[in-house]
């Protein structure tokens, strides 16, 4: 199955996860998985979290990335990626002052 992000209408979130600024995705949803390709102005974050029932993969496309994980913090770059399991919290900001970061994300739930 190709999932076409070019043909998806890109949406903004304003203070997604009570991050700072907007958060713009191109989503793709069936209803069990959530595959999207976003990304972050400079000075823009989606707030910490956690995946109490799903977990996250997150990775860079493009920029620079902080990432809150638990009590700690990771520094990403284009090629990079960030897994969030189930039960664990995170954050994902834009470490850059003048360019845009670029991610692709994947959020499957989890079966009960």
């Amino acid at each position: 199955m190709v999932i076409d992000f070019n043909k998806i209408e890109e949406v903004a979130h304003p203070q997604f996860k009570g991050g700072e600024g907007e958060t713009w995705f191109r989503m793709f949803n069936d209803g069990t998985h959530k595959v999207m390709r976003g990304r972050l102005e400079p000075g823009c974050s989606i707030g910490f979290h956690r995946h109490e029932s799903n977990s996250e993969v997150i990775f860079i496309l493009s920029g620079s990335a902080r990432c809150l994980y638990d009590d700690g913090e990771e520094r990403l770059g284009a090629g990079e990626c960030h897994y969030c399991p189930c039960g664990h919290a995170h954050s994902l900001i834009n470490a850059s002052a003048t360019e845009p970061l670029t991610f692709f994300a994947v959020v499957p739930e989890l079966k009960s």
